[in-house]
């Protein structure tokens, strides 16, 4: 039967109220078992070409004076999966962003297990070509599947219309979207808050392209996420209660990225997570720049470090970030309505 938009619009607002209140639920009983079983987080002292991080341990010192438990992400991940498996899940329209979402959390799993649990030079985590590869399968196994038992073969340019690239071009730009969002939102998780906000803002923008192109479990889909981080940024907010860690962070970045594509939007991937294209774009900038040149650009990388260095608080950092991250999100929204998204 047909609903009206106001039914459509009903029907993502309660399973945005079922990942929120699921979550909250479930917050205190991760809480219990993450100070039971000791999941604090250690601090990173090295960057990924092997260099100290003196400005990094002099701006955070404060957070790790006392035990600061990570891998809240599993809250998330348990909430959002419930209530999809429960009450929206499909195999056209939310099998496969489940199953980045759930791929995306695997893999940091196994990377905060490591940094919680491992001891010596390797306690901090899955060494970076190890992640790489990890996501990178993920997304590359997810894309076959789009491309291969889905047919999408076409990729839409706003204003110009879609375009095809064939089933192998589409798999590879799948598996680049989910790898790419992946280690965004990882890399912006650096801040109280900061990641999470990012993130709800994007999913929303999404959710509502995909409430317009008329579908409706994809919209509920992108609301049940953001019912969960809405739970999330309560405990989150300076000062934290704690992390969610790589399990989080991936999973949030690669089930975006499957959306992006559920909604033939990428293109308006770096439009709507702007502030998450720039944070990678900072510490990609750094990087080069100290192995080329043997300087820093940045105080410390990613920009919002470079920010906490030169005397921005924490919470004014976050804040004016989540407002750019909503106006980047009515851009792309407004682009998608405009240039034949919706």
């Amino acid at each position: 039967m047909f609903m009206s938009i106001n039914d459509e619009v009903f029907y993502g607002l309660l399973l945005a109220l079922a990942g929120f209140l699921f979550a909250m639920v479930l917050t205190p009983f991760y809480t219990h078992f993450a100070y039971k079983y000791k999941f604090w987080k250690k601090q990173k002292t090295t960057t990924v070409d092997g260099k100290s991080l003196p400005v990094m341990r002099k701006l955070h010192a404060h957070k790790f004076k006392h035990v600061f438990p990570t891998m809240a992400g599993l809250v998330g991940v348990i909430a959002v999966t419930v209530v999809t498996w429960i009450f929206n899940f499909d195999r056209g329209q939310t099998w496969l962003p489940l199953a980045g979402f759930l791929g995306g959390a695997l893999v940091g799993v196994i990377d905060d297990c490591i940094n919680i649990f491992g001891s010596g030079r390797g306690a901090a985590g899955l060494r970076g070509p190890v992640k790489f590869l990890l996501i990178t399968t993920v997304g590359l196994v997810l894309g076959w599947f789009f491309a291969f038992k889905l047919g999408w073969t076409s990729i839409l340019v706003p204003f110009l219309g879609n375009f095809q690239v064939g089933a192998i071009c589409m798999m590879l730009i799948f598996a680049f979207a989910v790898v790419a969002t992946s280690n965004a939102v990882n890399i912006t998780d650096g801040l109280d808050g900061l990641s999470g906000g990012l993130s709800m803002l994007a999913y929303g923008a999404f959710g509502i392209i995909a409430l317009f192109q008329g579908n409706l479990l994809l919209f509920g889909f992108c609301m049940t996420v953001v019912g969960w981080l809405l739970s999330y940024i309560w405990f989150n907010v300076p000062p934290a209660r704690f992390m969610m860690g790589d399990t989080g962070s991936f999973a949030l970045g690669a089930g975006l990225g499957v959306v992006a594509m559920m909604t033939n939007s990428f293109l308006l991937l770096p439009i709507i997570g702007l502030p998450l294209v720039v944070e990678t774009a900072s510490s990609l900038i750094q990087l080069a720049s100290k192995k080329f040149l043997h300087r820093k650009i940045f105080i410390s990388a990613p920009l919002h470090h470079h920010l906490e260095a030169k005397g921005w608080g924490e919470a004014k950092i976050v804040m004016r970030f989540w407002i750019i991250a909503g106006v980047c999100a009515i851009l792309g929204v407004f682009i998608a309505a405009t240039g034949g998204a919706i």
